[in-house]
C-alpha cells in the first residue's frame, strides 16, 4: 500500500476538526489554532483541517495527525480564494501537508482559467500529493473525478450563487456523490449537531469535516442565542 492510500485508509470512518479562525475573530492567531487541534486530538479527532502555513506549521508542533490544508487568499476578480493559485500549491506542497485541498467549482479562478485548465497541471507537477475538490454541486464533483482528483468534499454546496439556495449539510448532494463516484467522499459543511454528523455517516461517505460547531466559539455563541431571540 502506497503512502497516500495508506493516509485515506487511515481517515476512513473518522472525524476531521477543522481549526480555522479569521483575522477578524479574536482566536485568530497560530499559537491558538495549534492549541485548539491538540484539544480536538485529545477528543478523538483523527485528522485536522487547517489554513495558512503559519497555523499548520504550529499545529505539526502539537498534534501527529494527517492535515487537510488550504490558503485562503483573497484576489481581486474571482470569488475563488481557497488555495486560488499554484503559488498556494506550491506553499502548501513545501509544507509537507498530507492533503492539499482547493476551491474546485466552475468559477473563474484569479488567473482567468478554470479548474478544468489548471488542475491538470498542478496533478503533473506534484503526482505524490494528495488532492481534495472542494465542491458545490454534483457537477462539479464529476468533473473533479475526471481530472484526477483523489477525494471530493462537499465543502462550498451553500458558498456559491448557484448553490446558495441548498439546505445545510447537503444530504442530497452527498448521496449522489457517494453513490455515483469510486473515490473518497468528504462531507463538509453546515454539520452542527452529533445528530447531523450521523446522518452524514449513514450516507456512506469516507469522512467528515466539522469546523464552526466546535472551533469557533464567537459563532456558537450566535446561534445558540438565535435559540432564544427568535
Amino acid at each position: 500500500m502506497n503512502s497516500q492510500n495508506k493516509i485515506l485508509n487511515q481517515l476512513e470512518g473518522t472525524l476531521i476538526v477543522s481549526c480555522q479562525a479569521l483575522p477578524e475573530e479574536p482566536l485568530h492567531s497560530p499559537f491558538i489554532m495549534g492549541r485548539m487541534a491538540r484539544a480536538a486530538m485529545l477528543g478523538g479527532a483523527q485528522g485536522i483541517r487547517a489554513n495558512s502555513i503559519e497555523d499548520i506549521g504550529e499545529i505539526k508542533k502539537n498534534v501527529d495527525l494527517p492535515i487537510i490544508g488550504i490558503i485562503k487568499k483573497v484576489y481581486e476578480g474571482s470569488d475563488v480564494f481557497i488555495t486560488p493559485t499554484i503559488e498556494e500549491v506550491d506553499a502548501l506542497y513545501h509544507e509537507k501537508v498530507e492533503i492539499i485541498a482547493l476551491d474546485a467549482t466552475k468559477r473563474v479562478r484569479p488567473d482567468g482559467k478554470t479548474i478544468s485548465q489548471v488542475f491538470p497541471l498542478y496533478r503533473k507537477k506534484y503526482r505524490d500529493q494528495l488532492f481534495m475538490a472542494d465542491c458545490s454541486t454534483i457537477e462539479e464533483a464529476e468533473e473533479a473525478c475526471r481530472l484526477g482528483f483523489d477525494c471530493l468534499g462537499t465543502t462550498l454546496s451553500g458558498y456559491t450563487d448557484y448553490s446558495n439556495h441548498h439546505d445545510l449539510p447537503d444530504l442530497e448532494l452527498i448521496k449522489q456523490m457517494v453513490e455515483r463516484f469510486d473515490i473518497p467522499v468528504i462531507a463538509e459543511g453546515g454539520i452542527w449537531t452529533p445528530e447531523e454528523l450521523k446522518s452524514v455517516f449513514d450516507l456512506g461517505v469516507h469522512c467528515a469535516v466539522v469546523g464552526t460547531a466546535i472551533t469557533r466559539p464567537m459563532e456558537i455563541t450566535k446561534k445558540f442565542l438565535q435559540a432564544i431571540e427568535g
